[in-house]
């Protein structure tokens, strides 16, 4: 080793602790702390589907295995190579921006998992054992890590696709089964190896690079058959070597960050890979779709007792509101923190969503469903309004319901307004879909309110059957116009609207809805008694026949709820009556 080399490394050495103390994330046994020796607590969002696309994010789920080169293939036969690269720079420019990082520093968020994509940072054209650097793609790192540190938000490397492509689940690594995967070339792990010295030595005197995370999800068979996926892998030889070595290259330049692990089985099986070989480690584990008790936290709160480390749920979301929830109150409640997954994407459990232009409709049809081809001109039009103006935070849409089940409802069990329901002199209608934030069973009550399928072995479960607007188990619809409406609201379902009456009284209740066959709802004002009304079948909305109801000046809940039957319901209207002078 040169001797410059050997005073950096002693440098390095002797300035740790120093270091530390001007804000560097590091372990002190089992917990995270700042430079100061403060616990933190992470909570963060992974910014997936910026650097790296996973078709499902895109609708696209289905276009072979969804991977991004498949992605890029399908555009470029449209448009060509040269305009789907500029499709993809104007996507780099728009997806996430200043103003994304600054929403999360409002919402609450103090970290950021960023995954990467090698091929933005490493040149895939070259010989091997020959590396040529893409500054862009750093460029764009250092652009991330400014917007977050205005706002003290902790930015954590992630590299999510290696070279080659880490594992059998194609899409969360972009890898393509017809050339050599990571583990099937000796060339590839040397091009992680310097990748991950590269990075280091880029940011290794930035306090707000909170870690690395140096290979997500690996799910790999070593050494026989697991499901393709590693999770019966009870030595996993070949990544404990990789990760060591990745280790020792940051460590060469870098020895004041956090090194973040994940096991085997998408992060998640750690046999024969501990203890850990560094003394600033943490281990990350992955949870979807799966319960949320103290027993789904055996193993890795075991390994944390056993190994004195540090844990990190690095990543976890896809699911109801509920979910998330009683996901985060789980892990905050054993001292672990956890970054979300995604930020946006075209979908509405996030907390930005993605809204396409009408013509990326035609395209995925094209692409999944045998549709028309569009023309050229269409395409380009459709792909550039996508990556210009639809991605970009200004238009997206917000959904207030996600981050409130991610900050205030694991340490609260009240329901707040959604929006505010405010009746004066003047009539108030209120949109169904806009009934209370809050737990199940105090904001509402449905039949089916989160996605388990991992700990049942079922078939994925819908929570809100519409998959719109709201990410509550309240199945919601759209009309032809775009007007969102409770749809397959049925017995022994019920929502609850926080209505503030600016004087009190009597009122008249009308609900808007539409039934195949008759039912019945009940209507409670304050728990006070129910009072039945009667829903006619109509093909169309219609209105029920008024019901008298009492308010009290100021706060009051209003509870409807199935008796019997199937209804849909579009919207309630309430009159205070005029008194009589």
């Amino acid at each position: 080793m040169p001797f410059r080399l050997i005073a950096a490394a002693l440098l390095l050495c002797l300035s740790g602790a120093a270091a530390q103390a001007q804000g560097f994330l590091h372990t002190r046994g089992t917990e995270i702390v700042d430079g100061d020796g403060a616990p933190v607590l992470l909570r963060g969002m992974g910014l997936g589907g910026w650097m790296l696309q996973e078709g499902y994010m895109l609708g696209l789920g289905d276009l072979e295995k969804g991977q991004q080169h498949v992605v890029r293939q399908h555009i470029a036969e449209l448009i060509g190579p040269d305009r789907t690269a500029d499709f993809y720079r104007a996507w780099l420019d728009h997806y996430i921006t200043k103003a994304d990082v600054d929403a999360m520093g409002r919402w609450g968020f103090n970290s950021i998992r960023l995954p990467m994509h090698y091929n933005l940072l490493l040149d895939e054209a070259v010989p091997a054992g020959v590396d040529r650097w893409k500054e862009d793609g750093f460029a764009r790192i250092d652009a991330l890590i400014d917007w977050a540190r205005a706002n003290r938000i902790y930015v954590i490397l992630d590299l999510h696709a290696a070279p080659g492509g880490q594992g059998a689940d194609l899409p969360i690594a972009d890898r393509d089964p017809d050339t050599p995967s990571l583990w099937d070339s000796a060339e590839n792990q040397r091009r992680t190896v310097a990748l991950w010295h590269k990075l280091a030595t880029r940011y290794a005197d930035e306090p707000w690079v909170g870690g690395y995370d140096i290979l997500n999800e690996p799910n790999w068979d070593f050494d026989g058959e697991g499901g393709g996926h590693g999770c019966k892998e009870q030595g996993n030889a070949p990544l404990t070597a990789l990760l060591k070595r990745i280790t020792s290259a940051i460590r060469a330049v870098d020895r004041r960050h956090l090194i973040v692990i994940e096991g085997n089985c998408w992060g998640n099986n750690y046999a024969g890979m501990l203890p850990a070989w560094d003394g600033n480690m943490v281990l990350s584990f992955h949870k979807y779709w799966n319960h949320n008790t103290d027993a789904d936290l055996t193993d890795i709160l075991g390994l944390r007792e056993k190994y004195g480390m540090p844990v990190w749920l690095g990543e976890s979301g896809e699911n109801s509101n509920v979910w998330f929830r009683d996901a985060i109150r789980l892990v905050e409640r054993h001292g672990i923190g956890w970054s979300w997954w995604p930020l946006k994407k075209i979908g509405f459990n996030n907390p930005l969503e993605v809204a396409p232009n009408p013509g990326w409709k035609k395209l995925v049809d094209y692409w999944i469903h045998d549709g028309p081809r569009p023309s050229t001109a269409e395409a380009d039009q459709t792909l550039m309004r996508l990556a210009t103006h639809d991605i970009a935070f200004e238009n997206n849409i917000r959904h207030p319901d996600v981050i409130d089940a991610m900050f205030r409802l694991p340490h609260s069990d009240r329901a707040i307004p959604f929006a505010p329901h405010v009746l004066g002199k003047a009539p108030l209608t209120i949109a169904a879909v806009d009934y209370d934030m809050g737990p199940a069973g105090v904001a509402y009550h449905d039949r089916v309110d989160a996605n388990y399928h991992i700990a049942t072995g079922g078939d994925r479960t819908e929570w809100n059957d519409g998959r719109t607007y709201r990410n509550d188990g309240v199945d919601i619809a759209r009309e032809a116009d775009g007007t969102p409406f409770v749809d397959r609201f049925e017995a022994g379902e019920w929502m609850q609207y926080t209505i503030t009456a600016e004087g009190g009284g009597a009122a008249r209740l009308v609900l808007a809805t539409a039934a195949a066959r008759g039912a019945t709802i009940g209507v409670r004002i304050n728990d006070g008694p129910a009072k039945a009304i009667a829903v006619h079948a109509a093909n169309g909305w219609t209105s029920t026949a008024p019901i008298d109801v009492t308010l009290l000046p100021g706060i009051n809940r209003l509870k409807i709820a199935v008796h019997d039957g199937e209804v849909r319901l579009k919207a309630l209207r309430l009159a205070l009556e005029r008194r009589r002078e």
